[in-house]
């Protein structure tokens, strides 16, 4: 599991309110994994995120050409088949989250803003299904939630990410106050 599958996984916990979170399940129905999977009980919805977090912006590349759409569209594929082939009963959701997803000038090669909205089209297309696109200002917007959410708890946070997030905001309430710097 890396930063952003956690990242992406604590979200569906604490602000989503799923039961249950798993990372980097292998698909049953074809080769490749889902990297976060979670399932809220009460209102029976399954999640199904992709996760891409490259900190110079998305970029998957397939000899050596730019393969934003096609890598991630099949990555949906995958995922789609396997969530609607385990939980039949459920509503699904469809996520990708990636921090840093960046347009260009028109008519160039890499475009990766244009490469998602290539992945949203065939993937609704295709399945019927909507991606739901957690990038850039969403991305951080979701870090926001979470750092509420941490804020929110007294007890000590299991997720190293959300226990860092709790610390950071205990510390800043704790140094607003001028005697305690």
């Amino acid at each position: 599991m890396n930063v952003g599958e956690e990242l992406c996984g604590e979200w569906l916990r604490h602000v989503k309110g799923c039961a249950f979170v798993q990372y980097n399940i292998r698909l049953t129905n074809a080769q490749g994994e889902l990297d976060v999977l979670a399932i809220d009980l009460t209102n029976r919805v399954v999640y199904a995120c992709e996760v891409a977090v490259h900190t110079g912006g998305l970029q998957y590349v397939t000899n050596g050409e730019t393969d934003n759409a096609g890598r991630i569209t099949a990555k949906f594929r995958r995922d789609i088949e396997f969530v609607r082939q385990s939980f039949p009963d459920y509503q699904h959701v469809f996520m990708f989250w990636s921090p840093i997803v960046k347009s260009a000038k028109p008519g160039s090669k890499k475009n990766a803003l244009n490469d998602m909205g290539e992945v949203v089209a065939t993937i609704d297309r295709d399945f019927g299904v909507t991606v739901e696109m957690v990038i850039n200002a969403r991305f951080q917007e979701a870090i926001a939630e979470l750092r509420l959410a941490a804020a929110s708890e007294t007890k000590e946070l299991d997720s190293s990410v959300m226990r860092f997030l709790q610390v950071e905001e205990y510390l800043r309430r704790h140094l607003a106050n001028p005697n305690q710097r």
